[in-house]
Protein backbone atom coordinates (compact mmCIF):
# COMPACT_ATOMS: atom_id res chain seq x y z
CA UNK A 1 0.00 0.00 0.00
CA UNK A 2 1.53 3.14 -1.32
CA UNK A 3 0.30 6.87 -0.32
CA UNK A 4 1.76 10.02 -1.59
CA UNK A 5 4.81 12.06 0.05
CA UNK A 6 3.88 15.24 2.41
CA UNK A 7 5.92 16.92 0.19
CA UNK A 8 4.10 15.84 -2.99
CA UNK A 9 7.22 14.32 -4.80
CA UNK A 10 6.50 10.57 -5.19
CA UNK A 11 4.71 8.07 -3.84
CA UNK A 12 5.87 6.16 -0.25
CA UNK A 13 5.14 3.29 1.79
CA UNK A 14 2.73 4.29 5.41
CA UNK A 15 6.19 2.92 7.43
CA UNK A 16 8.37 5.67 5.07
CA UNK A 17 5.78 8.25 5.68
CA UNK A 18 5.27 8.06 9.66
CA UNK A 19 9.60 7.97 9.51
CA UNK A 20 9.23 11.37 7.68
CA UNK A 21 7.14 13.10 9.58
CA UNK A 22 9.19 11.98 12.80
CA UNK A 23 12.31 13.45 10.64
CA UNK A 24 10.19 16.32 10.12
CA UNK A 25 10.10 16.69 14.21
CA UNK A 26 13.51 15.98 14.71
CA UNK A 27 13.18 12.54 16.55
CA UNK A 28 15.15 9.68 15.27
CA UNK A 29 13.88 6.50 14.35
CA UNK A 30 15.07 3.53 16.14
CA UNK A 31 17.08 2.52 12.99
CA UNK A 32 18.69 6.12 13.26
CA UNK A 33 19.64 6.12 16.69
CA UNK A 34 23.32 4.50 17.29
CA UNK A 35 22.71 2.02 20.71
CA UNK A 36 19.36 0.91 19.45
CA UNK A 37 18.39 -0.70 22.74
CA UNK A 38 20.17 1.60 25.07
CA UNK A 39 17.24 3.30 26.42
CA UNK A 40 15.35 0.12 26.71
CA UNK A 41 14.65 -1.76 29.92
CA UNK A 42 15.54 -5.33 29.90
CA UNK A 43 13.53 -8.18 31.22
CA UNK A 44 14.91 -11.14 32.93
CA UNK A 45 13.42 -15.14 31.74
CA UNK A 46 14.37 -18.17 33.90
CA UNK A 47 11.88 -21.15 33.89
CA UNK A 48 10.37 -23.86 36.05
CA UNK A 49 8.70 -26.61 36.07
CA UNK A 50 6.73 -26.12 39.42
CA UNK A 51 4.89 -22.70 39.65
CA UNK A 52 3.40 -22.90 42.58
CA UNK A 53 7.15 -23.38 44.62
CA UNK A 54 8.59 -20.79 42.46
CA UNK A 55 6.11 -18.37 43.01
CA UNK A 56 6.52 -19.34 46.93
CA UNK A 57 10.25 -18.72 46.35
CA UNK A 58 10.62 -15.76 44.47
CA UNK A 59 8.02 -14.33 46.24
CA UNK A 60 8.21 -15.25 49.81
CA UNK A 61 11.84 -16.01 50.36
CA UNK A 62 13.23 -13.79 48.23
CA UNK A 63 10.91 -10.52 48.47
CA UNK A 64 10.03 -9.83 45.36
CA UNK A 65 6.40 -8.73 44.43
CA UNK A 66 4.35 -10.67 42.52
CA UNK A 67 2.88 -8.91 39.32
CA UNK A 68 0.77 -11.51 37.27
CA UNK A 69 0.41 -15.25 37.17
CA UNK A 70 -0.84 -16.36 34.14
CA UNK A 71 -0.83 -19.84 31.83
CA UNK A 72 2.67 -18.94 30.43
CA UNK A 73 4.97 -17.35 33.37
CA UNK A 74 4.73 -15.94 36.41
CA UNK A 75 6.23 -12.11 36.30
CA UNK A 76 7.67 -10.18 39.48
CA UNK A 77 8.66 -6.84 39.95
CA UNK A 78 12.43 -6.73 41.05
CA UNK A 79 13.37 -3.53 42.23
CA UNK A 80 12.04 -1.68 38.49
CA UNK A 81 13.02 -4.98 36.36
CA UNK A 82 10.57 -7.69 35.40
CA UNK A 83 11.54 -11.55 35.81
CA UNK A 84 9.06 -13.82 34.15
CA UNK A 85 9.30 -17.22 35.49
CA UNK A 86 8.40 -19.13 32.05
CA UNK A 87 6.20 -22.50 32.99
CA UNK A 88 7.57 -24.76 30.84
CA UNK A 89 7.59 -29.14 30.65
CA UNK A 90 11.47 -29.22 31.78
CA UNK A 91 14.42 -27.20 33.17
CA UNK A 92 18.00 -27.68 31.89
CA UNK A 93 19.84 -25.67 34.41
CA UNK A 94 22.67 -23.39 32.80
CA UNK A 95 26.12 -24.42 34.68
CA UNK A 96 26.52 -20.87 35.23
CA UNK A 97 24.75 -17.89 36.91
CA UNK A 98 21.78 -17.33 34.53
CA UNK A 99 20.95 -14.44 37.07
CA UNK A 100 22.37 -11.94 39.74
CA UNK A 101 21.66 -9.14 42.15
CA UNK A 102 24.87 -6.36 43.22
CA UNK A 103 23.74 -6.11 46.55
CA UNK A 104 25.46 -3.43 49.44
CA UNK A 105 26.77 -5.83 51.34
CA UNK A 106 27.17 -9.61 50.51
CA UNK A 107 27.47 -11.26 54.08
CA UNK A 108 24.67 -9.41 55.14
CA UNK A 109 22.65 -10.83 52.18
CA UNK A 110 24.07 -13.95 52.20
CA UNK A 111 23.32 -14.35 55.89
CA UNK A 112 19.54 -12.98 55.68
CA UNK A 113 18.82 -15.47 53.28
CA UNK A 114 20.58 -18.39 55.08
CA UNK A 115 17.59 -17.65 57.86
CA UNK A 116 14.87 -17.89 54.90
CA UNK A 117 16.47 -21.25 54.12
CA UNK A 118 18.66 -20.73 51.05
CA UNK A 119 21.85 -22.83 50.48
CA UNK A 120 24.73 -21.40 49.40
CA UNK A 121 26.73 -23.28 46.87
CA UNK A 122 29.98 -24.22 47.40
CA UNK A 123 32.91 -24.68 44.73
CA UNK A 124 36.03 -27.11 45.80
CA UNK A 125 38.21 -24.77 42.60
CA UNK A 126 37.33 -21.38 44.15
CA UNK A 127 38.20 -19.93 47.97
CA UNK A 128 35.31 -19.22 49.68
CA UNK A 129 34.55 -18.12 53.01
CA UNK A 130 32.40 -19.82 55.84
CA UNK A 131 29.46 -18.59 54.24
CA UNK A 132 30.01 -19.44 50.74
CA UNK A 133 32.03 -16.20 49.41
CA UNK A 134 34.40 -16.12 47.22
CA UNK A 135 36.48 -12.57 46.38
CA UNK A 136 37.10 -12.05 42.78
CA UNK A 137 40.38 -10.93 41.58
CA UNK A 138 38.64 -6.88 40.89
CA UNK A 139 37.89 -7.53 44.44
CA UNK A 140 34.07 -8.26 43.90
CA UNK A 141 32.79 -10.48 46.71
CA UNK A 142 30.45 -13.21 45.40
CA UNK A 143 27.81 -15.72 46.78
CA UNK A 144 25.78 -18.13 44.39
CA UNK A 145 22.55 -19.93 45.35
CA UNK A 146 19.78 -22.36 43.62
CA UNK A 147 16.53 -21.60 43.05
CA UNK A 148 14.04 -24.31 43.35
CA UNK A 149 14.39 -25.95 39.83
CA UNK A 150 18.18 -25.66 39.91
CA UNK A 151 18.73 -21.95 38.22
CA UNK A 152 21.94 -20.65 39.49
CA UNK A 153 21.75 -16.83 40.85
CA UNK A 154 24.07 -14.58 42.30
CA UNK A 155 24.78 -11.82 44.92
CA UNK A 156 27.59 -9.55 44.20
CA UNK A 157 29.11 -6.85 46.14
CA UNK A 158 31.50 -4.77 44.08
CA UNK A 159 34.82 -4.46 44.98
CA UNK A 160 37.21 -1.19 45.16
CA UNK A 161 37.21 0.47 41.77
Amino acid sequence: MYSLSEDGGGLTRPHQASRQKRRALGSPTISEKPHMLSDATITAFLATTNPARSKGFYNETLGFRLVSDDQFAIAFDCNGIELRIQKVAQVLPHPFTALGWRVPDVREAVLGLVTRGVTFERYSFLEQDKNGVWQAPSGARVAWFKDPDGNLLSLTERGAA
